[in-house]
């Protein structure tokens, strides 16, 4: 079955941030706007079967979570990621964003160091910074063109801090940690009793060649894992809001529920419940075509950039939608890169300096959306070149 990943869908004027922002974000209405990380692609068609069943009856009320949404997230991890979920492990929350955040207030105190390793999703520094907390910056290892994890400097930052934001598979920059990696990181955390936040929200969009590992299936005692799951990323329901941490320690489920609790925040939502037990239950074969989908995406891309576009290299992706592209050849300040893209070339991607110092000179390139649209956003920079 073909679920039409090549179909140009309009989306101007249905309020979304990455078409009808176009003009407040990059100061021109034509960009091709290749930047926030949702997809151009029709969702599962169960996913909107759902939602159009649960719109026809007329009352959105309060919303409790029902037995089969849980059912539907545990069947979903352990058929794709071999993980075997207990029901109490599971806290309902309204995005890993704010899940983020919570995770920093619950398990460190104003003045405590939280590690981050850039160059990564930059709600990952205000976690930190805006709720009183000390960054504490691992950066990652660019390393004949793959990035890497510096251990040994990990290991200095985690003497001094007692949590640790981990993205995995990694945004911006692409890479699927290997099971060595991730086992080498839980040694450290075990020897200075560092909690892990593993943001797996790309977790499912990992390419046919690498394999990802949840961190906390490797983690034996429980003791040092919060994961953060939805399925908002893999089935492009991103703006429904509602996403999940697992947290098998009952004094960690139980900091962090508390935070959530002091905030009444609450991720119940008719809509949001119904798209995600439908995503999983019934979204499996619309996701193979899709990961092949954008397989075949990148590898153009990479074709396109060595034979028309030398000068910008890009980093080989192990998973997620986002390619990071290595600009510095082309010997441009940052604010130069930033407004040759959107003024000169009129395509619009995500500065590599929202992710930290340690993007400087790169960009970073959404691809998912059909072929034809990202090839043609290429073929506007090499004509600006």
């Amino acid at each position: 079955m073909s679920y039409g990943f090549d179909c140009d869908i309009s989306r101007d004027g249905s309020s979304s941030l990455k078409y009808d922002a176009r003009q407040s974000m990059f100061a021109r209405p034509d960009v091709i706007p290749l930047w926030v990380a949702d997809m151009d692609f029709a969702a599962p068609p169960a996913v909107t079967k759902a939602l159009v069943a649960r719109a026809k009856h007329p009352i959105y009320g309060y919303t409790l979570y029902p037995d089969s949404l849980i059912e539907s997230l545990q069947n979903w991890l352990q058929l794709r990621h071999n993980w075997a979920v207990k029901r109490d492990w599971v806290v309902m929350c309204p995005g890993v964003v704010p899940s983020l955040n919570a995770a920093v207030m619950a398990f460190t105190k104003p003045g405590d160091a939280v590690i981050v390793q850039p160059p990564v999703y930059f709600p990952f520094f205000s976690a930190a910074t805006q709720t009183g907390r000390k960054l504490l910056e691992n950066p990652l290892r660019l390393d004949g063109g793959r990035y890497t994890i510096d251990f040994d400097h990990l290991e200095q930052c985690a003497k001094q801090a007692s949590l640790l934001l981990l993205c995995s598979p990694h945004n911006p920059v692409g890479r699927v940690w290997e099971k060595q990696e991730l086992e080498r990181l839980l040694q450290i955390a075990k020897k200075y009793n560092l909690i892990i936040f593993s943001d797996e929200i790309h977790a499912d969009l990992v390419f046919p060649e690498n394999k990802h590992y949840s961190l906390a299936t490797l983690d034996e005692s429980s003791a040092h894992v919060v994961t953060a799951v939805a399925p908002s990323k893999t089935f492009n329901i991103p703006g429904l809001n509602l996403s999940t941490l697992i947290i098998p320690n009952k004094e960690n489920h139980a900091l962090i529920t508390q935070v959530f609790n002091t905030m009444h925040v609450s991720a119940s939502n008719p809509f949001s419940i119904v798209a995600f037990e439908a995503a999983y239950r019934e979204g499996e074969a619309w996701l193979e075509e899709l990961l092949v989908y954008l397989r075949d995406t990148r590898d153009c891309v990479e074709e396109y950039l060595v034979n028309n576009l030398p000068e910008i290299k890009l980093i080989k992706s192990e998973g997620t939608y986002l390619l990071w592209l290595d600009c510095r050849a082309l010997k441009m300040t940052d604010a130069q890169l930033k407004h040759f893209f959107i003024h000169q070339a009129g395509v619009g991607l995500s500065p590599g300096t929202l992710f930290g110092q340690e993007g400087s000179g790169f960009m970073r390139v959404n691809i998912a959306a059909p072929r034809n649209i990202v090839l043609a956003a290429l073929e506007r920079v090499r004509t600006a070149i």
